[in-house]
């Protein structure tokens, strides 16, 4: 592969996305480390490592470097960022490339230094930093350099980020620190407790994707799970209904509908007229889950849309904005 100048992150706490300027998305992997306890050394990152979650012997442990959309292990989301970045041929010692990448509108700037220094220490000339609803909205094609207000809303997996957006600068926001991952949390604590079985990360996200659903609809679907019995400690196999699937993500949906309530309460009268005209958009993979527009349509009385490729507009916002930095320059912050 050629060698890369410039690239943006989307350095998330569940997928790691890379764009290249005039490529496109190069890199869509899970935000997994695999780390062997013997002598510390990366064995595996992204699709390797996340094959390996809840397989692994206890001299192996697999890490998620990120926790809630920030670092968590630096020394682990240096290696991970390193790593992926050597995989798209951009890491050379001659030839360092400039990264742009997107970090919570919520975060502090200790988390944010920690971002810059992974970076940098990873590979990158220079480091910038752009908020993710600005990131998000530019990659769902909202033209946010208008004088009117835009709502977007990015459910990721550790954090949602509800935004509005005018002459593009983020006038009100929220960081919560649920996402995809608090709804699979719910499902395999409502699993343990009702049937008894631990079941692990990817079988939560596969109950979630298959038969979760926002709302109890008319008719309730079944998948079948397999899990380990808590009891006797054997395999245990077991049907589980959408019904209950719904029930078990209440709580973790009314914290997002929560930030998103927060930031219109907040939005100066003006731009709340025009979030009603042109709705919320909702972007991130949490953006997927069945009916959750719905939800949140009912629950604010403002319409709501899922943008186009919801969990990559965030990694497509941050690479329009590298390519477009002279349009995009007061969205950037430059890592001091």
């Amino acid at each position: 592969m050629a060698l890369t100048r410039k690239i943006a992150i989307d350095l998330g706490t569940t997928s790691t996305l890379m764009y290249v300027p005039g490529k496109g998305i190069v890199l869509n992997e899970p935000s997994v480390v695999a780390i062997s306890q013997v002598d510390n050394a990366v064995l595996a990152v992204g699709n390797d490592a996340y094959a390996m979650l809840g397989r692994t012997p206890e001299n192996i442990i697999v890490h998620r470097p990120l926790k809630d959309g920030v670092i968590a292990d630096y020394r682990v989301a240096e290696a991970m960022t390193r790593y992926l970045l050597k995989k798209i041929g951009a890491s050379v010692r001659f030839l360092r490339p400039e990264i742009l990448v997107s970090v919570p509108a919520g975060i502090t700037s200790t988390e944010r230094r920690a971002v810059v220094d992974a970076v940098v220490s990873a590979g990158a000339k220079s480091a910038y930093l752009i908020k993710e609803p600005i990131a998000a909205a530019i990659g769902a094609s909202i033209p946010i350099g208008e004088s009117s207000g835009h709502m977007i809303v990015d459910i990721g997996g550790g954090t949602t980020e509800a935004a509005v957006l005018s002459l593009g600068g983020i006038v009100v926001s929220h960081s919560a620190r649920v996402g995809g991952n608090a709804f699979d949390h719910a499902i395999i604590e409502h699993i343990k407790k009702r049937y008894g079985i631990m079941i692990g990360e990817p079988t939560a996200e596969a109950i979630k994707k298959e038969i979760g659903s926002a709302i109890m609809e008319d008719e309730s679907r079944q998948m079948s799970i397999r899990g380990r019995d808590l009891a006797s400690g054997l395999p245990k196999e077991t049907v589980i209904l959408s019904h209950e699937v719904t029930e078990a993500m209440r709580d973790p949906i009314m914290e997002v509908l929560q930030a998103i309530k927060y930031v219109l309460q907040d939005t100066p009268p003006e731009l709340a007229s025009d979030v009603i005209d042109k709705g919320i958009v909702l972007s991130g993979g949490g953006a997927l889950l069945k009916n959750l527009d719905q939800v949140i349509s009912h629950a604010t009385q403002v319409p709501v849309y899922v943008a186009d490729d919801p969990l990559v507009c965030v990694v497509k916002g941050a690479g329009a904005a590298l390519e477009n930095l002279d349009q995009y320059k007061r969205s950037i912050l430059v890592a001091k």
